[in-house]
């Protein structure tokens, strides 16, 4: 049983635009002692992902925000440390949602045991976890890609964007990625096997995209928003389907964009091309989870499948972390390591 303290991450204040670091505060607590029917979990990885900008929000959306005072939501992949829990054992590795802490208290509820023989157990928290389960059912059961279309792919060296684009290319499509700076543009073309890809931060943003998607655009799973959909939208084909995965270039506007309404235009070509619009999000699709992890497994293990995590160690990290991830700083999919790693060691 560990002793000593529990360092937390608590939300302290809802943010207004850009989160900051005084939207935050670091506690320490007594780490807690499990009861019957539950089990002490130490967190090895926090995941990082931008959904969690969103319940930092006061007010209604589609899964609760965080109350002010409360640790800051999110999945991890943990050591059980202590258990009085049936069916798990001290030295269990697990996912779980310990959240923003070191330690945490679990009944076990939405808690997966893992095999590192499998992977990695910090791929549960990426391309073997919800990114890579969003990525296949996005692209898969909401795009429908054909072989031979054209598929382009926002945010695209991201934990999401990756997937989707290797994804699309075992199913025959031609690929064109999104993504900022150069270093990223050329990963997805030169290790992740996409066609092409155009950096957001050019100028001629809807020029270079319309010169890469010569024959119009048929699947856009779309991360991003703003002015990454504003040089797709023109593109779209008739027929074209768009899996709308995140807006994260609005998730800190405080205000209306400015600029030309575009919503006539959206309108319109979405009539006249009978483009298909779909929003998802994935706990509306577990049941297909066996499936994407059976897929994505093999496709790893026989090297069709690459991803890129980018780590940052200490919970001291963790909010200077998740601002880098809003800025689009961080290059694959963003875990925080709060401790050590026993299946590294």
């Amino acid at each position: 049983m560990p002793h000593g303290r529990n360092r937390q991450i608590c939300l302290a204040h809802h943010p207004t635009g850009f989160p900051t670091e005084d939207n935050f505060a670091l506690l320490e607590t007594a780490v807690p002692e499990p009861k019957e029917g539950e089990m002490l979990c130490r967190t090895i990885y926090l995941s990082l992902d931008p959904y969690m900008r969103g319940r930092m929000n006061p007010g209604p959306s589609y899964a609760p925000g965080v109350e002010l005072g409360h640790v800051m939501g999110g999945a991890t992949v943990s050591q059980v440390v202590r258990s009085r829990l049936p069916h798990y054992d001290e030295g269990d590795l697990v996912l779980s949602a310990n959240g923003w802490q070191e330690f945490a208290l679990s009944d076990g509820e939405g808690v997966r045991k893992l095999d590192p023989t499998i992977a990695p157990i910090s791929t549960a928290l990426g391309v073997l976890g919800m990114p890579g389960h969003t990525a296949y059912v996005g692209l898969l059961d909401h795009g429908r890609p054909k072989a031979g279309e054209t598929v382009v792919v926002s945010a695209a060296s991201g934990a999401v964007g990756a997937i989707v684009g290797q994804l699309a290319k075992l199913e025959g499509c031609r690929v064109v990625g999104i993504a900022g700076r150069q270093e990223k543009c050329d990963y997805v073309v030169s290790e992740l096997g996409f066609d092409v890809c155009v950096s957001h931060h050019r100028d001629d943003l809807s020029e270079a995209l319309h010169a890469a998607c010569p024959d119009g655009i048929d699947v856009y799973f779309e991360n991003v928003g703003g002015k990454v959909f504003d040089a797709v939208l023109p593109l779209l084909n008739t027929f074209a389907r768009v899996p709308v995965c995140g807006r994260i270039a609005n998730y800190n506007t405080t205000h209306p964009p400015t600029g030309p309404d575009r919503v006539p235009q959206l309108m319109g070509l979405t009539l006249v091309r009978r483009i298909t619009f779909k929003g998802f999000i994935i706990f509306d699709h577990m049941d297909r989870f066996p499936t994407f992890f059976e897929y994505v497994s093999a496709r790893i293990h026989d090297g069709t499948l690459k991803y890129r995590e980018d780590l940052v160690d200490g919970i001291e990290n963790t909010v200077p972390a998740f601002q880098g991830l809003l800025r689009g700083e961080n290059f694959g999919k963003l875990l925080v390591r709060f401790g050590d790693d026993p299946t590294k060691t």
